[in-house]
């Protein structure tokens, strides 16, 4: 919709309307009721967001950039490569050939590294050194400055590109400081003689809304614990005993809810610590399954937790107690062998002094 219609608005009895929301503005503020505080409350809310800008900054972008942990560089600043640059833009190299091995290292954000180069012009983002969601950095070459201005100071190479930001709630938000990087064209870097027919910002921006909008992830498709007797049953028991053999099928999806292939979740028996802590076998089918045994006597869970880069936070609990044998399943002779060892003994001492009388 356009900024200038009174009817922008993102959500109507307290319902929002739009599940994604993208921000590719030129303007000095959003329209209608879309506001910097309207968005950070759909950002709360767990709404995706994609932010593109360019190198005139608005005040209201860069507000929207603060409130999300980034920081835009100052107005009319622009990522700068006198080296690694595209020789049919501008002789200011502001339009930069980025390299895709400055990319994240993360399949499930970027897909397949690109081979080609990524086209960028605009400015600089900079975030939180300990974000682990910077998509696209810069090389050593590069520096964010005003091109036009001379230079009275070092500019850092701290400066990022692409940056996103995932809540604790799941919700996505990804800042790119060029609009020109949505785009497609024909792009040669300098020191390259290779003449590419477009660069790969077409396949890497497609992937980077995919995942941002919830099109890659995973989730918990179910949950099932079971006695190693009853689970041809398939019947979850009222409690478990000591030491009994235990196992707990979860069933995972990503992508179009395919089945999830890893081999890094890991379930834990807890009460106020993990009492078992075991890796999930894969079994096929996005199916995985530990054995163990119920550890001490409590009302304890099973929890799976699993947090990874570029994924949605993976929390599953399900609560079970642990009780001790009752008396029908204790061992009745083995147990009690001294016993029955001196009250025999006793017997044939008896008949033995018996019969030396």
């Amino acid at each position: 919709k356009l900024r200038k219609l009174a009817s922008l608005v993102q959500s109507k009895y307290g319902e929002f309307l739009y599940k994604h929301l993208i921000l590719f503005p030129s303007v000095e503020e959003f329209g209608g009721s879309l506001s910097v505080e309207a968005i950070t409350d759909f950002v709360d809310n767990g709404g995706y967001v994609l932010v593109a800008g360019r190198s005139n900054p608005r005040d209201a972008l860069m507000e929207l950039a603060f409130k999300c942990e980034f920081e835009v560089d100052e107005e009319n600043a622009a990522v700068i490569d006198h080296l690694n640059y595209d020789i049919s833009g501008s002789e200011d190299h502001t339009l930069v050939g980025a390299s895709p091995e400055n990319l994240i290292n993360s399949e499930i954000v970027i897909g397949k590294k690109s081979v080609g180069p990524l086209l960028y012009r605009g400015t600089g983002l900079l975030a939180d050194m300990e974000n682990p969601l910077v998509l696209l950095r810069v090389v050593f070459t590069d520096c964010s400055y005003v091109p036009d201005a001379p230079i009275n100071e070092y500019p850092h190479t701290r400066t990022l590109l692409i940056a996103a930001l995932q809540a604790r709630n799941n919700a996505t938000v990804v800042f790119s400081g060029s609009l020109y990087f949505f785009s497609v064209s024909t792009v040669q870097r300098a020191q390259d003689e290779n003449l590419h027919n477009k660069s790969d910002n077409q396949d890497m921006a497609t992937f980077i809304s995919k995942w941002v909008f919830g099109g890659n992830g995973v989730r918990v498709r179910s949950d099932k614990h079971l006695k190693t007797r009853l689970e041809r049953k398939k019947i979850p028991p009222v409690a478990y005993t000591i030491t009994e053999p235990v196992v707990n099928e979860t069933l995972a999806a990503d992508g179009k809810w395919q089945p999830f292939q890893v081999n890094d979740i890991q379930l834990e028996f807890v009460r106020i610590d993990p009492f078992v802590r075991t890796t999930l076998s894969h079994i096929g089918g996005g199916r995985f399954r530990p054995y163990s045994r119920s550890p001490m006597c409590m009302a304890s869970k099973f929890k799976v937790d699993y947090d990874r880069i570029g994924y949605a936070h993976l929390y599953s609990t399900t609560q079970v107690s642990v009780q001790p044998p009752t008396l029908t399943q204790y061992e009745r002779f083995i147990p009690a062998y001294p016993y029955y060892v001196s009250t025999y003994s006793m017997m044939v001492g008896n008949a033995f002094f018996s019969f030396l009388r």
